[in-house]
């Protein structure tokens, strides 16, 4: 058997194995947590440059949050004075985590008529990407499999969430960013391997990008991304690629380049602040990578650490949050805090 026909296979039964997981899980509220004190060449995954890079220091649980309630953490929004807002995949919720590790619920999305089993890739209803406004208004992605529910929505005060963008029901809206040089909404399809962009106001959605470097090759392709330094970066799961995407002045996307490989089931990640290096969240390896700007890697959190199916990681000044949903392995879904060491 070929190493490209192996990887594929191991590719499929971690998805098959999310999906059944995800059906699985009893779709109830969620449960009070506890609080814890132009392509590039292939690279090698690593390189002895990277050693005297950044570090992650005082590595914490936050918080555990309750896997049999369906508490798995699949994205992260930090908010001033430390709080972050989490979206919920299992449960369908939105919480807010204060900085002593409380959790409040924000939102709870309602199950479609059919269960979710017509939602893409998982057959599971979920709430996916989450992203916070400099108004503060919080929004999040809704995949349901069903049109007037898979889209963009807001948390309202009244806890009632308010449809803002709707996307075609075929779509898994992953990963939520919004464009504010541009007003703008950035949504990637892990089905369809597209870029979605909508106005901040609401309204339409239109396919900012549907570059062959972000389709799936078997199940999910565009998955985490990030706007830095005039471009937009996504990730995809299926190919363990870091891709990059300039934006034209016009707002209109370029050709994709890909800038790191052999990140395989790469999910979310973010740059931390030294050029355009990176800490990327593996999902089935279960671990935390930097990823210099010339595409090697190396790990810098793993099982030993307390990572469990990482999920997402944004970095916010010298303060980094990692989620671990505990998807595929484990059974420890959580939220973990680390101070940025740019040495």
């Amino acid at each position: 058997m070929s190493p490209h026909r192996s990887a594929g296979l191991r590719r499929r039964a971690a998805t098959l194995s999310l999906a059944a997981t995800l059906a699985a899980v009893a779709m109830t509220p969620v449960a009070s947590a506890t609080p814890a004190p132009t392509t590039a060449p292939a690279i090698a995954p690593t390189s002895p440059g990277l050693t005297a890079g950044t570090r992650l220091d005082n590595v914490r649980v936050l918080v555990h949050f309750d896997r049999a309630a369906g508490q798995v953490a699949e994205s992260i929004a930090p908010e001033p004075g430390g709080s972050v807002v989490i979206g919920m995949i299992q449960s369908r919720q939105v919480v807010r985590v204060a900085q002593d590790g409380a959790v409040r619920v924000l939102a709870t999305m309602p199950l479609p008529p059919d269960g979710g089993t017509t939602a893409p890739v998982v057959g599971t209803a979920a709430v996916t990407g989450v992203a916070r406004s400099d108004s503060g208004a919080v929004y999040f992605l809704y995949c349901a499999g069903q049109g007037g529910l898979t889209g963009i929505w807001q948390v309202r005060r009244s806890g009632e969430p308010r449809l803002v963008v709707p996307l075609p029901a075929d779509t898994f809206p992953n990963a939520l960013v919004i464009d504010g040089k541009r007003d703008r909404f950035m949504v990637t399809d892990s089905a369809g391997g597209r870029i979605w962009q909508a106005p901040l106001s609401g309204g339409a959605a239109t396919v900012w990008s549907a570059d062959p470097a972000l389709a799936p090759s078997a199940f999910f392709g565009a998955n985490g991304m990030k706007i830095h330094d005039g471009a937009v970066w996504a990730s995809n799961s299926d190919h363990g690629t870091i891709v990059r995407i300039p934006v034209a002045r016009n707002g209109r996307s370029g050709r994709a380049e890909v800038r790191a490989t052999q990140l395989e089931g790469i999910d979310d990640f973010d740059f931390t602040g030294r050029g355009s290096e990176i800490l990327a969240a593996l999902n089935q390896a279960g671990k935390l990578v930097r990823v210099g700007a010339d595409g090697a890697h190396e790990t810098l959190l793993d099982a030993k650490d307390g990572m469990q199916g990482t999920t997402a990681v944004a970095v916010r000044g010298h303060r980094v949050f990692v989620t671990n949903g505990a998807n595929l392995a484990g059974n420890d879904p959580t939220l973990m805090l680390a101070e940025l060491n740019r040495r």
